[in-house]
């Protein structure tokens, strides 16, 4: 077993591996860059090298520094993690050439399958069975828009060096073929450095069930059941779950076989993950999955594998890299119970998804019937340089229903401040009914966008204990001080104040009454703005950041944060955050932001459409740009005449700035 290992990676991932590591007595190597400097793994690490800037180009994808940093650290091995460079045969090669092991599939597994239209020629000859589709190397329009035209729409344009939904496109009309078609390249060449892609039939009513398979270099292979992940939204994973609602041993058996026969058709060891696409038109029949790619590395579903089979995956990745044989055969594996796993992101769900930054300044997991898998802590900042997941929860249960409920809690108790989230979207979407009962596919949740994103309103209750918490209310009971014992006096009426809130799109202006010494209303003032209700409360104690409250007999502990300009709450495992908007700059009308176009948060403009002088209409693309791994196009916000160009492409922005604006629209 190898005495020394170095990650290659950062975030939950390296602290994932770290854990396992430090079980089995193997000392670990972090690497960071400057972003990372005081990041968790980094802290968790027996020790850590720095590896370059905070751009992962400057960093975590220089496979040179990485292979010096183990060599100079006495590493025997590098544990790739995944994404980055997890699925680089280049890297593989490099690395197995400086003498150290690469705990990973070998090169030629990950050639054969890095490649979307090869693997499925291969997996064709190795009788597993594949979605119809081109996967030839011409890549002219014309020819990929009649091969589409042949499959018949709808299609996936698929980057054929491509994963996690990035260079895919679904196209339902041949007319809007090209557009997309220019849009899958240019992310796949963004993404991967590989423009071409393969184009196959889009199946109605998909489900994307994967497969875990487990290889050794003494010819064994087998796999460990399948994971359903198909509630995805932008072909990305959301909440994934194992094993899969509906499945039967029938089908259970079919895809497992295949699978297990993909991997040994090409020799495969280690950790990997063979995807396939399920018509479940009819439910799950054996004749109706096929395969979409494999995944030569470890997934980042891989701890609801673990929860039902009771393995460690790392574990055996470290076994097998390190020439041991498979710990277990086939029949030495078996399901107990249900998982699911919850991908909790800074990401804000009433804005498309876009990614978000920002300082945690509060974070605090569920402590029973939860895994908690993250890579960060309270104090840490959300950047704009790497992925902006905060944490897996992962639960486990007997049955479907009592796991569900489990994360349904486990999400309803997880507090975070500082940065918005989608813990409300994965909430709501473990309340829907038709994933409820098992009933999915990878369209759920765009067909139930809006009622998943539906906001909840504020409660009046919230509004005005955020009212009191805003005006700092000091101490109350139990206090020794003898000024926190006088009474409030006023010549002429109870002191009021007034207090302005901000709640997503509601503005609230309030009149606060202090009654007494702990008695508090909280009214709409002058009719204006707000509609909230009276709200008369006893404020029995306020210490530690924590308000204790009776409203109609009814007694609530509610934490109270303050951040600048923002107040949030925390109660029950909901929070609520509420602006406290400048009112010196709160009326002024903002006239001539219809002639601005700003970044929505920081990134790289990818290409700038447009050029002074030119006109445009409404909506039209003017630049797209790349955030997190996301790309975006940034519109005209009104018909006009463009005045400035700002950037170029290539530019860094950041949150805010300008990058095109409009002529002013004449009077």
């Amino acid at each position: 077993m190898f005495k020394k290992i170095l990650i290659a990676n950062r975030g939950e991932i390296a602290c994932r591996i770290i854990k396992t590591a430090r079980r089995m007595g193997i000392t670990t190597v972090a690497v960071f860059s400057d972003a990372d400097r005081n990041a968790l793994h980094v802290e968790m690490a027996d020790e850590a090298v720095r590896i370059g800037a905070a751009l992962v180009a400057e960093s975590y994808l220089k496979g040179d520094r990485l292979i010096e940093a183990a060599l100079a650290s006495g590493a025997d091995a590098i544990h790739p993690g995944y994404g980055f460079l997890s699925e680089n045969p280049d890297f593989v090669e490099a690395v197995e050439a400086a003498g150290l092991t690469f705990i990973g599939p070998s090169v030629q597994a990950i050639r054969a399958m890095g490649l979307k239209d090869a693997a499925k020629t291969l997996m064709e000859k190795a009788k597993v069975p594949v979605v119809p589709g081109y996967h030839g190397e011409a890549q002219e329009l014309v020819v990929l828009a009649g091969k589409a035209n042949e499959i018949g729409f709808p299609v996936l344009i698929k980057a054929r060096a491509g994963g996690g939904g990035k260079g895919m496109r679904l196209v339902h009309d041949a007319k809007d073929f090209a557009e997309a078609l220019s849009a899958a390249k240019r992310e796949g060449k963004a993404s991967f450095g590989d423009d071409r892609v393969l184009v196959e039939k889009f199946i109605p009513s998909p489900r994307h069930i994967e497969i875990q398979v487990f290889g050794d270099d003494h010819g064994n292979a087998i796999h460990l059941f399948e994971r359903d992940c198909s509630l995805q939204r932008r072909h990305q994973k959301v909440i994934e779950e194992a094993p899969a609602p509906g499945m039967h041993e029938e089908m259970r058996q079919a895809m497992g076989e295949a699978a297990v026969k993909a991997a040994k058709a090409i020799g495969y060891s280690g950790a990997g993950t063979i995807e396939f696409i399920v018509d479940g038109t009819d439910g799950l029949q054996p004749n109706r999955f096929y395969f979409m790619e494999m995944n030569t590395r470890l997934q980042v579903e891989h701890p609801v594998t673990e929860m039902i089979t009771g393995l460690d995956l790392v574990e055996w990745q470290l076994r097998v890299a390190a020439g041991e044989v498979l710990p277990l055969k086939q029949e030495d594996v078996s399901i107990d119970g249900w998982a699911f796993e919850a991908r909790v992101y800074a990401e804000d769900s009433q804005k498309g998804f876009l990614p978000a930054t920002g300082t945690l300044s509060h974070l605090r997991f569920p402590e029973q019937f939860v895994r908690v898998d993250s890579g960060v802590r309270e104090g840490d900042t959300i950047t704009p340089f790497y992925d902006p997941m905060i944490a897996k929860l992962v639960v486990h249960g007997p049955d479907r229903a009592t796991a569900l409920g489990r994360m349904e809690a486990a999400l309803a108790q997880t507090e975070i401040v500082g940065v918005t989230t989608n813990i409300a979207f994965l909430e709501a979407l473990c309340r829907q009914a038709d994933f409820a009962r098992g009933d999915v596919d990878t369209g759920l949740i765009d067909r139930n966008l809006e009622q998943l994103n539906t906001r909840e309103l504020t409660p009046d209750l919230f509004i005005a204990v955020a009212a009191i918490a805003s005006l700092k209310p000091g101490r109350f009971s139990g206090s020794q001080d003898p000024f926190d014992t006088l009474g409030i006096w006023s010549h002429w009426a109870a002191p009021k104040r007034v207090v302005h809130l901000a709640s997503g799109e509601d503005f609230h202006e309030l009149a606060v009454t202090r009654l007494s010494r702990t008695q508090w209303s909280v009214t709409a003032y002058r009719d204006v703005g707000s509609t909230l209700a009276p709200v008369f409360m006893e404020l029995l104690s306020s210490a530690n950041d924590v308000m204790r409250v009776d409203i109609n007999g009814t007694l609530l502990n509610i934490r109270y944060l303050r951040d600048r300009q923002t107040l949030t709450l925390i109660c029950q495992g909901k929070a609520y955050a509420f602006a406290l908007p400048d009112i010196s700059t709160a009326d002024m009308e903002a006239e001539d932001m219809g002639d601005r176009i700003v970044a929505p948060m920081p990134g790289v403009i990818k290409q700038i459409n447009v050029k002074v002088g030119q006109s445009v209409s409404r909506d039209m693309p003017l630049a797209i740009m790349e955030a997190m791994k996301m790309e975006m196009t940034l519109a005209a916000p009104r018909d006009g005449v463009i005045a400035e160009v700002l950037v170029a492409e290539g530019d860094q922005v950041t949150d805010g700035d300008l990058l095109l604006s409009l002529e002013p629209v004449e009077e």
